[in-house]
């Protein structure tokens, strides 16, 4: 066992400050390391120790793998978290982590490299039979041998990058007159964005739920499933509502799922917490999709349902600890969703909206959660990602996590820069979200009119302005005889709101 007692946390921000806390509450030492941007970052303040490690571009700071080590190694730090997103999946920054003598919070650098690719990662989970999308199990670069390929399995098909995410290098192709042009476009993102122009082909899946398992795994070949969260609801295949567990899944569904993640993390002999990633159909048929390995942004529903510090046990596994608990143990207690409150404008295709934060007061009460790294007056860096908070929620069931969702977006306030707040309203209100009946289409065919956000008024809303139209109608009518009557109207209203809200 090698007990940490100096964590240094590679990353800013939210993560960072959610590490920290954690960290604190076992009694480690933490360092924040922060660019000429975040100097005045929650994180750097909540630290006990902090390095500026360069300009605010992140290839210039947060990205310097041999600046964060020297730190390191100057201020005698024994081990590194490196939250999500940076280096969190850079098998050569674990390697080099590990080379220097200290422990890296996460997966093994092969583990990592294994899974980073995803042609790779089908090729390990094989022998465990999981379930996988048809396609090919091997890079294409030529055009014409990859065209009949993608005849063979059927239009529409997916042509993806091998060693991407976030919906980069990624197309999907109607016909076969538009795959030569569509895979060359393909190649080039994937080139630009990863280095490596490799993609494959998958059938393509037009209406799937994404459902993704958290897994943890020890040092000591234990290895068990946090149960699923449910992320569906994405603008350009990224994430922004999120909850646990999923509506959809059944008993039996989400143990078949739960142990083909097992399978998964299994096949990379995988250490630390990890999220192994699905598509779901509509015949409720399952598909391996990718494995991220590290934290995930919306890893605090989970929290929620299973009463576990996710961060703590990653702390306590990269130590030598066994799991404290089996399969067995676990258990899914109430819902959590979560909203990633970013700085972008719904209204706008969901732009980002960079500026100050002239008024930030965070909502409050029971059972909800702010994990943020912002307060009044700070700015939103343009370097970065726009998010400014995730807001969690949780109820004994879906319905109660819902409302508590729709009560904590209306209280915080948020004015200086447009954000997703009023989107994530829109979509604790729908039918399509409240019934459970979404996929990962949902923006698609119900949010093509953004307009509904400010153009929509609240129900009660509705109702008082009909109540007021009728009150007023009577009032008219005795305004010459009853010239008081004025206060009986707010009286009545007042009336009609207390009977509507018990």
């Amino acid at each position: 066992m090698r007990k940490i007692t100096k964590l240094l946390v590679a990353n800013r921000g939210e993560i960072a400050l959610r590490v920290m806390r954690s960290a604190r509450e076992m009694g480690i030492k933490t360092v924040a390391i922060y660019s000429e941007a975040d100097r005045q970052a929650l994180h750097v303040r909540y630290a006990d120790e902090a390095v500026c490690v360069g300009p605010p571009a992140s290839s210039a700071s947060y990205l310097r793998m041999d600046v964060i080590l020297e730190v390191c190694q100057r201020l005698g730090v024994d081990a590194i978290h490196p939250g999500y997103g940076f280096l969190s999946e850079n098998a050569e920054f674990a390697q080099k982590v590990q080379e220097a003598g200290i422990t890296f919070i996460g997966p093994s650098p092969e583990a990592i490299e294994l899974m980073g690719s995803k042609l790779a990662a089908k090729a390990a989970v094989a022998q465990y039979n999981i379930p996988m999308v048809p396609g090919t199990e091997y890079a294409i670069t030529d055009v014409e041998a990859a065209k009949e390929i993608a005849t063979q399995v059927g239009f529409p098909i997916l042509i993806k990058a091998s060693a991407g995410g976030g919906g980069k290098g990624m197309r999907v192709v109607q016909h076969v007159s538009e795959f030569e042009e569509q895979m060359q476009l393909a190649v080039s993102e994937a080139t630009s964005a990863f280095g490596n122009g490799s993609v494959f082909i998958e059938k393509y899946i037009g209406s799937p739920r994404h459902i993704e398992i958290q897994v943890l795994g020890d040092t000591h070949g234990n290895i068990v499933h946090l149960f699923e969260r449910e992320c569906s609801i994405q603008r350009r295949h990224q994430k922004v509502i999120e909850e646990a567990p999923s509506a959809v899944l059944t008993p039996e569904l989400r143990a078949a799922m739960g142990r083909c993640a097992v399978d998964v993390a299994r096949a990379c002999d995988y250490v630390g917490a990890g999220t192994v990633e699905f598509l779901l159909d509509e015949n409720m048929n399952f598909y391996f999709l990718e494995m991220n390995t590290r934290l995930q942004v919306e890893h605090p529903v989970t929290e929620q349902i299973t009463g576990l510090d996710l961060v703590k046990e990653q702390i306590l596994i990269a130590e030598g600890n066994p799991l404290s608990f089996s399969q067995e143990d676990l258990t899914i207690n109430g819902h959590a969703l979560e909203l990633r409150v970013y700085a972008e404008d719904p209204a706008n295709n969901f732009l980002p909206d960079i500026g100050t934060l002239t008024t930030y007061k965070r909502p409050q009460g029971l059972g909800v959660r702010v994990d943020d790294g912002f307060e009044e007056g700070m700015e939103i860096p343009i370097y970065y990602d726009p998010m400014i908070a995730k807001l969690v929620t949780f109820g004994k069931d879906r319905q109660e996590a819902i409302e508590k969702m729709i009560r904590a977006i209306e209280e915080y306030q948020i004015t200086g820069i447009e954000t997703t707040l009023p989107f994530g309203k829109f979509v604790m209100e729908h039918e399509a979200f409240r019934s459970g009946n979404f996929d990962t289409k949902f923006i698609e065919r119900y949010f093509q009119n953004p307009s509904v956000l400010s153009a929509a008024p609240r129900q009660d809303e509705e109702e008082i302005a009909a109540v007021l139209a009728t009150l007023f109608a009577g009032q008219l009518k005795k305004a010459t005889t009853a010239p008081a009557a004025q206060g009986g109207t707010t009286t009545g209203i007042s009336d009609w709101r207390k009977n509507r809200l018990k």
